[in-house]
Formats: structure tokens, sequence, C-alpha cells
């Protein structure tokens, strides 16, 4: 996502929590990145990749602006790691 690419990611650990479905999610339309499928079967995984490939060979400015939301994103452990020692410190002053 930091390049601008666009995941197709099943729903499951890390990848729930980071990955909003463009057209399915119940999240603000800013915040949805990606494609998103629930089951392990191959009829989950094409849909998923269809609604894609659909939207990059139809709508190429709005893929382009899902790759750009994609590229905002921040789920790097630099702000989490700020957080983490800014709760240490507040501790270690207590």
């Amino acid at each position: 996502m930091r390049y601008g690419t666009v995941p197709v990611v099943r729903a499951t650990g890390g990848m729930a929590d980071t990955v909003f479905d463009r057209d399915h999610s119940r999240r603000p339309p800013a915040q949805r990145n990606g494609y998103v499928f629930h089951h392990t079967d191959n009829q989950a995984v094409e849909s998923a990749l269809g609604r894609a490939l659909r939207l990059w060979s139809t709508r190429q400015q709005e893929f382009g602006q899902l790759a750009a939301t994609c590229m905002r994103a921040d789920y790097s452990w630099a702000r989490r790691g700020q957080e983490y020692l800014e709760i240490y410190e507040h501790i270690r002053h207590k």
C-alpha cells in the first residue's frame, strides 16, 4: 500500500484491521483502501479480484484515487512506537 498497490486480501488477522473494502465497508469512503473477501473458496477470491480489475479497466481515475488512499495510510510502527514511548514515559514519571 505504501507504493500505491491496491490490496486484495482475505479478511483475517492484520489484513482485517488495515484493509477496508472499497465497495462493501461500513467505513467512510475516504478510509476504504482495497478489496476484501471473507471465504476461502475460488468464487470469493475471483469476486474480489474481478471488482478490482473492473475498476482498474473501466474507471482508471477512481482506481488512481484508491491507490492514493492506500499511500496515505500509515500502519507502520513509527507512529505506534512513539505512542508506546509516551505511555511508558507517563508511567515512569508517576
